[in-house]
């Protein structure tokens, strides 16, 4: 008996491998106990919330008792948050963004799921830099859309424009990308994204139709190294930045992002319209209350980007020492290793998971032969895997 629909049974076959090893993790943990287990699977931020968070929620709670404090609101979210978002965007995008350029959203998966509602026509393509977020693919297939993946220039992950170029149709309606990048922690560089800005506009000239930038950008604020994240929206008419607050103030349950349309846009108030009523009829109908009050009062603080520098610096140790091949992440919260001895990802993930290390394999981003690793946990777990990495490294380059 058919209980569910045959995409949505097929999708649960070729579902998230950072969930499947994630759910590999617990039983682990339970079998073993949990500080016998190295899970470097999910990016779930352990830093706790920036100050001002708890300074808000006890105003919160005195204010609950007023009429409406957690009621209805304008779908494109409280006034207010649009305010203070718009002047924050405006500082990081260099460009004038009013409260009328944005929209917030249910995290930046609800963002990408409203942009991609309110633009894609059954059939129409989505072209990304390989490899990618493993959720992609499903968001932009809600709507009938193709995800086609193009590959980065390796090792160090970089834009291949002229792939791109050669990816884009006449069914080209986005070109996405995420920088810091997840999975790689490569950061995009203002040529790169000036190159790409030019790229789309040959080709929405050629096509006779806007093909938007969507740039998703939860890990803007992590960056290392003195490494600039370069805006996007002051490159292109068509830029369309998507973010959120789940990592810079550790909010990720609270799933408040926003969608943010370049102001000099053609046309952008019509796109704008459309974000907002694709906001109520996917039924986010609009943020949560409490977590836009939350973002609205820690604007401009973040979490101790040091902190991640040091882990991100105590996991290249590991991996060294191992001999695993990596690029150095610029951002973000993740390596992207090669597996050692040219082994399979997925024989690899599972010789670390002999030595209870969990990581995910690099097919579930769109690049087999890699595995990916977050590093958003406290550093001694980070060094405790030092020995079992080398042990599995040792083993898979004996196979060969």
């Amino acid at each position: 008996m058919q209980v569910i629909s045959e995409e949505i049974g097929k999708s649960i076959q070729n579902a998230s491998w950072i969930r499947r090893m994630f759910e590999a993790g617990i039983e682990l943990k339970q079998k073993f106990g949990a500080d016998q287990v190295c899970d470097f699977t999910l990016g779930n931020p352990d830093l706790p919330p920036v100050p001002p968070v708890a300074t808000a929620l006890r105003s919160l709670a005195d204010a609950v008792g007023q009429p409406l404090s957690l009621g209805y609101m304008p779908n494109a979210g409280l006034p207010s948050t649009r305010q203070r978002l718009a002047e924050y965007l405006a500082r990081e995008q260099q460009v004038p963004v009013s409260a009328s350029h944005v929209v917030v959203t249910v995290g930046a998966a609800g963002g990408l799921n409203v942009v991609f509602r309110a633009v894609l026509e059954r059939g129409d393509e989505v072209v990304c830099p390989s490899p990618y977020f493993v959720e992609y693919g499903f968001y932009v297939g809600n709507y009938g859309g193709k995800l086609v993946p193009v590959p980065s220039r390796l090792p160090g992950f970089s834009l291949d424009l002229a792939a791109i170029e050669a990816a884009i149709t006449p069914r080209t309606r986005v070109v996405l990308i995420d920088s810091p990048n997840n999975p790689t922690g490569a950061v995009y560089s203002q040529e790169e994204l000036k190159g790409l800005a030019a790229v789309l506009a040959r080709a929405s000239e050629r096509s006779g139709r806007p093909i938007y930038l969507v740039s998703d950008e939860p890990y803007r604020f992590l960056a290392y190294d003195a490494v600039e994240v370069p805006p996007v929206l002051p490159l292109y008419p068509f830029a369309v930045v998507v973010g959120s607050f789940s990592k810079s103030l550790s909010l990720a349950g609270e799933r408040v992002g926003y969608i943010a349309v370049n102001p000099a846009m053609p046309q952008g108030d019509e796109l704008i319209a459309g974000l907002i009523l694709c906001n109520r009829i996917l039924g986010y109908v609009n943020a949560p209350v409490i977590g836009q009050r939350l973002v609205e009062a820690a604007l401009g603080v973040t979490v101790d980007v040091g902190i991640y520098k040091s882990r991100r610096d105590a996991m290249a140790d590991v991996l060294r020492d191992a001999g695993v091949e990596f690029a150095l992440p610029r951002g973000a919260f993740y390596f992207f290793p090669k597996a050692p001895g040219n082994l399979d990802d997925l024989e690899f993930c599972q010789l670390l998971l002999d030595e209870r290390i969990l990581a995910v394999p690099g097919r579930g981003f769109g690049l087999p032969g890699y595995f990916r690793l977050t590093y958003c946990m406290d550093e001694a777990i980070i060094r405790r895997a030092a020995q079992g990495f080398k042990k599995a490294a040792d083993r898979a380059r004996a196979k060969r």
